[in-house]
């Protein structure tokens, strides 16, 4: 089954839905699709039903009666029986499902699943009743059940501990946003540094290109700065007000101002718990909730540190949510004012390159080391791709490290494959390599790592010093150059 040429990228996806939804063999199958709004759930699979005859349903805010009378109606479209649908419930509802497939593999998805539920907690239970795999309607039918849901907390639990589905799924898909490279694609943007910028911003999120700035894109780095005020600070694009939608389109979210103050602490650098709680003037107890909710919805990114493993720090996954916490968030009411947001902007410009621009940097030399990077470049596979500290005590300083990539299992002591330091607007000169020796000596001491092979890695978004690209140009260097176009495959 071709993909259709109006989706872009997924291959992935799509061949993993393809098998799933084509498999032969019989007996009814269930899977379960998620992912936050906005990446292109819908648009996957209502194609995918349209390439494979299959049935679409998409759920909304009603009650349980309602979507009843909403599912038999679009059921009796698809099917034409001799009598239109009228279901009294949902035990009756899965059955017809099931009796779809009981000719050839049919391709059904409930679409917005947590809405359903939220109005009948005992459906994924109908539904675990009705996929018992002795059952006879089960077995006779080949029909591919697709739950699809962007609320990402309740999905994450449909399938886990004690939940009535566990076991019962064979696809559980996770529909991601575009990585950096798909997404300077997707956005059309050659140029790595805009390509960077714009992610920073907008991350990789599909649908904020097409429906929220109806395709405008930068026309060039000298139009950033214009794109910025005309798009995302614009109080007349939805653009504008999407990171607030964000959090309130979690259903286990009920304070929204809590958990907006715990990301505003994070973008303002306070990336533990004891960070975050003294921050906002809490104990940490207190707010071990909102961050475990935020951590399930995809918000936050946990990071274990590399030298510390009692030690975690998080870090906003989202990238316009970090930037309305540091750009748009503190001068709010400004914004809202049409035809302030150009003098905003260039009041906030250096503060979004200090902490929005160079942490997205840093984390897309992550990403980039973990999925891009030729293995031979950094010694060995990866087992991870994280940062740390490290602790300098003749100099009392904690020595942060960027990048920091242990290797796979090896005997008694971890590989350290390579550290790195990220630098978005400042060239990078033996300065920084002399720190990331340093760095390599102290952990060497620490004795956890074999740091025997341990690699320099030197992300420069600015460029390189001449002394810094003759000393990684000697024969056997440990030293590694890295900078925009490596990341983006274009160098």
């Amino acid at each position: 089954m071709e993909k259709p040429s109006e989706v872009f990228d997924r291959d992935r996806e799509w061949s993993a839905l393809v098998r799933f939804a084509t498999d032969d063999r019989p007996g009814a199958t269930l899977g379960v699709v998620s992912g936050r709004r906005r990446q292109g759930k819908t648009f996957l699979l209502d194609a995918l039903c349209r390439a494979s005859d299959g049935f679409y349903f998409g759920a909304t805010e009603a009650t349980d009666t309602e979507s009843l009378r909403r599912v038999g109606r679009a059921l009796t479209e698809y099917a034409a029986p001799a009598t239109p649908y009228h279901f009294p419930d949902w035990v009756e509802v899965v059955d017809a499902l099931l009796a779809l497939g009981e000719e050839r593999p049919v391709t059904v998805v409930i679409d917005e699943f947590p809405y359903l539920a939220k109005a009948n907690p005992e459906l994924p239970s109908i539904i675990q009743q009705a996929f018992g795999p002795l059952r006879d309607r089960r077995t006779r039918s080949r029909t591919r059940l697709l739950l699809c849901g962007s609320a990402m907390s309740f999905m994450g639990r449909l399938l886990g501990g004690g939940a009535p589905l566990r076991g019962r799924a064979g696809l559980e898909l996770v529909i991601r946003p575009l990585d950096h490279r798909a997404a300077a694609e997707f956005w059309g943007l050659a140029d790595p540094r805009l390509a960077l910028a714009v992610n920073a911003v907008v991350g990789g999120t599909p649908a904020y290109r097409n429906e929220f700035v109806r395709g405008d894109t930068p026309r060039g780095p000298e139009d950033f700065d214009a794109w910025v005020v005309r798009t995302v600070l614009n109080p007349e694009t939805p653009l504008f007000r999407e990171p607030r939608y964000l959090l309130t389109e979690e259903p286990d979210i009920r304070d929204p101002a809590l958990y907006l103050a715990v990301l505003s602490a994070v973008a303002e650098g306070n990336a533990t718990r004891g960070g975050m709680a003294g921050y906002l003037e809490r104990r940490a107890a207190d707010i071990a909730h909102p961050i475990n909710v935020l951590e399930d919805a995809g918000l936050l990114r946990r990071e274990i540190d590399a030298f510390r493993d009692n030690r975690s720090t998080y870090r906003i996954a989202e990238p316009l949510i970090g930037f309305h916490q540091v750009v748009m968030r503190p001068v709010w009411d400004q914004l809202e004012r049409p035809g302030a947001a150009e003098r905003v902007w260039r009041a906030s410009r250096r503060r979004f390159v200090s902490n929005v621009l160079g942490p997205r940097f840093e984390q897309v030399c992550r990403e980039w080391t973990l999925h891009h990077a030729d293995p031979e470049l950094l010694g060995g596979l990866p087992s991870r791709v994280t940062h740390g500290a490290v602790n300098d005590t003749t100099e009392r300083v904690s020595r942060e490290v960027d990048v920091a990539v242990p290797g796979l299992p090896d005997g008694n002591r971890l590989r350290l494959l390579a550290i790195g330091e990220a630098k978005w607007n400042e060239p990078m000169g033996m300065g920084h390599l002399a720190r990331l020796e340093r760095t390599r000596e102290l952990i060497e001491r620490g004795g956890r790592y074999d740091t025997s092979g341990t690699r320099l890695l030197c992300f420069g978004g600015a460029g390189f010093a001449d002394g810094l690209r003759e000393r990684a140009a000697r024969p056997g260097s440990d030293v590694v150059l890295i900078g925009p176009e490596d990341l983006y495959g274009t160098g």
